[in-house]
């Protein structure tokens, strides 16, 4: 699944084209490295995004194409 899909889906960044420009800007990384938008994302990558002056990290749990609000915290796991 592309990154930016998989943050709208899980729920980390409400909207895809925010995700985009946030893959653009470089405050994504997958596994340590600055990631585009169209990375492909697998069970078990680690994610880093920076929110400001505040970074949230993450570990893929699984990987779905659509979910509800409730099962989308299952898909990560905060560290």
């Amino acid at each position: 699944m592309r990154l930016d899909k998989f943050l709208k889906v899980s729920r980390l960044i409400k909207r895809r084209t925010v995700a985009n420009e946030a893959c653009d800007a470089g405050r994504v990384m997958v596994n340590g490295k600055t990631a585009k938008a169209s990375t492909e994302v697998h069970v078990g990558d680690i994610l880093e995004i920076g929110f400001g002056t505040k970074s949230v990290k993450a570990e893929i749990l699984t990987i779905l194409e659509t979910t509800k609000k409730d099962d989308a915290k299952d898909m990560i796991r905060y560290l």
